[in-house]
């Protein structure tokens, strides 16, 4: 009886070890299968998107745009650009401006082939289009090239960090897509909120520098020369060549900058700072003018709205464009640092969608605000409906 007992412990303990074995090999690949079809869906999902936002920009061409202009917008989203090479660092940042300079050439020419009724403003509107169509056609081709890595090499470590990342890439992924619908709609974006401070100090801004308009006002009883780029079409515009232009004219004593910059998780959407330095982002262009204004030693400050990681290319959010009055006040506390009499920069940086050249626009930037939070506050109440599944 005992012999018989022990019999069957032995053979139990070899079935277990013989079960302990297998899945040690069995486990991983199953555990990868899951991982591909998870990040798989993920990468459906990232390419119907790209597929979404290329035919909103090809609809704002042509309301029923043909096979041939939707295979020329899906081509030139594929559009790349180098980077000037920086082993020999000096002249780089010429290299970079001439760079997006040529980018930017060929981003109009190309409007101008497809789209050659469209007045100025709808030809900008489809530009910028494109550019976030570009931006979510590169994440979507990324993810893919992952997902088929860990598929043809049978990776478990390739799977499981491109699902770690995957929560991230799509949230990234929707403020592109929002971000095309903005720009074709001509939609105000967070990153519009430093334009249409500057608005709101001019009564009728006129060019002065490629894509800038400029407006000379008093705030604070001091003379103020106030920049941003031309609106309500989206645009950046040259800031650093309209400085130059005033600079020459006037002597500028003080440069106040407003723009939106990314919060930390954790910080309130359209909560307020202030700063030294030119406040701008992107390469090229603030390399230039800090290139201008530091050797001068002029005092520089900045002001800063936060938004969140995607929500500066986004419609702009009611909790941004409430941070209005709050920063007109530190604009004004800034001016104030200037002596009576000294001239003063007010620079609104940033894109202009869907903010004109006046303070007229505010107003009108808050209707948009308004019924488009309505839209979103309603969409995220149908999400937790669904709750965490």
């Amino acid at each position: 009886m005992i012999n018989l007992m022990q019999t069957g412990d032995t053979l139990g303990s070899i079935i277990w070890f013989l079960m302990f074995f297998v899945f040690i090999f069995i486990y991983p690949r199953l555990m990868l299968s899951q991982m591909i079809y998870k990040i798989e869906q993920s990468a459906r999902k990232l390419e119907q998107m790209s597929e979404h936002s290329n035919k909103m920009t090809a609809k704002k061409i042509s309301k029923t745009p043909n096979k041939e202009l939707k295979e020329k917008v899906d081509e030139f989203t594929d559009f790349f650009v180098v980077e000037p090479s920086n082993i020999d660092p000096y002249g780089l940042v010429d290299k970079i401006d001439r760079t997006i300079r040529n980018m930017e050439s060929r981003f109009d020419d190309f409007v101008d082939e497809v789209a050659p009724g469209k007045n100025k403003q709808e030809k900008r509107e489809i530009n910028y289009g494109l550019r976030a169509s570009m931006g979510l056609r590169q994440i979507s081709k990324i993810v893919r090239h992952y997902v088929e890595m860990a598929k043809k090499f049978k990776n478990l470590q390739i799977a499981m960090i491109i699902q770690m990342q995957l929560p991230i890439i799509e949230k990234i992924a929707e403020g592109e897509l929002k971000g095309t619908e903005a720009f074709v709609n001509g939609w105000p974006i967070g990153d519009s909120i430093g334009p249409l401070v500057a608005a709101s100090y001019m009564n009728n801004g006129k060019e002065i520098a490629e894509d800038i308009v400029y407006d000379r006002v008093i705030i604070n009883g001091r003379v103020c020369h106030v920049l941003k780029a031309s609106g309500p079409e989206p645009s950046l515009g040259r800031i650093d060549e309209a400085m130059v232009k005033i600079m020459k004219r006037k002597k500028i004593a003080h440069i106040v900058t407003i723009d939106a910059a990314q919060k930390l998780e954790g910080e309130k959407t359209g909560t307020v700072s202030e700063g030294v330095g030119f406040a701008m982002g992107g390469i090229g262009q603030r390399e230039i003018i800090e290139n201008i204004l530091l050797p001068q030693k002029k005092t520089i400050d900045s002001i800063v709205i936060k938004v969140g990681m995607v929500e500066a290319i986004m419609p702009m959010r009611k909790d941004v464009y409430d941070s209005l009055p709050k920063v007109r006040t530190k604009v004004e506390k800034s001016v104030g640092r200037a002596k009576k009499g000294q001239h003063v920069l007010v620079i609104g940086v940033g894109n202009s969608c869907g903010v004109g050249n006046s303070k007229k626009v505010v107003d009108e930037v808050k209707k948009v605000v308004d019924t488009l939070e309505k839209k979103y506050k309603l969409e995220e109440s149908k999400k937790k409906k669904k709750g965490w599944i």
